[in-house]
């Protein structure tokens, strides 16, 4: 019995409690709500746009086709001078040719009983003598000078355009590695 009133007195007690909590509240967020004030600023005034004439007489016409022919005349002349350079694909092949610069090493010096240089360059089959006038690397690269301490090329290749351009290349004399580089890179 006295467990049951216990019980009853202590739902009494919650049910008190949770009603006031509730309203108390409600008072609280209506209160909040009467404080609380409209944080938006009002949009600024646009700007005004003031309409500019468009003369078209004083400017070119970008759809002229006398426009066209004189940079399609500029451009063809651009070519013509830049097509000068061209590798000679009538010419055989060189067996260094079918190998990348990058795998070939220069690995020693001679001069030959004439005084002409030779260069020994090793492709990975074992060493190879080149001369000045031969080809090696697959962008044909025209052996150009020896020395005793580089091999002096000057490769043909397609630039972004496709136009042919040369561009100088190198195989130096290292230790055990040789690295080869074109216009200081490689």
């Amino acid at each position: 019995m006295i467990r049951a009133a216990l019980l009853l007195l202590l739902s009494a007690a919650l049910a008190g409690c949770w009603g006031s909590s509730e309203d108390e509240l409600r008072r609280w967020m209506d209160d909040v709500r009467k404080q609380t004030k409209s944080g938006v600023e009002p949009l600024p005034e646009p700007k005004r746009f003031v309409p500019r004439p468009y003369d078209a007489r004083a400017t070119v016409d970008p759809f002229d086709p006398g426009r066209s022919v004189v940079a399609l005349d500029r451009q063809q002349r651009a070519r013509a001078g830049a097509s000068a350079v061209r590798p000679d694909l009538d010419r055989p092949r060189e067996p260094l040719e079918s190998l990348p610069l990058e795998q070939i090493r220069m690995v020693g010096y001679l001069r030959s009983r004439a005084g002409s240089p030779i260069g020994l360059v090793d492709p990975g089959t074992g060493t190879t003598q080149i001369r000045v006038g031969q080809y090696m690397g697959q962008n044909f690269g025209l052996v150009t000078g020896i020395s005793e301490t580089e091999i002096s090329l000057k490769e043909i290749v397609q630039d972004a355009s496709g136009e042919w351009v040369e561009r100088p290349a190198k195989l130096e004399l290292q230790g055990g590695t040789s690295s080869p580089s074109a216009g200081g890179k490689r």
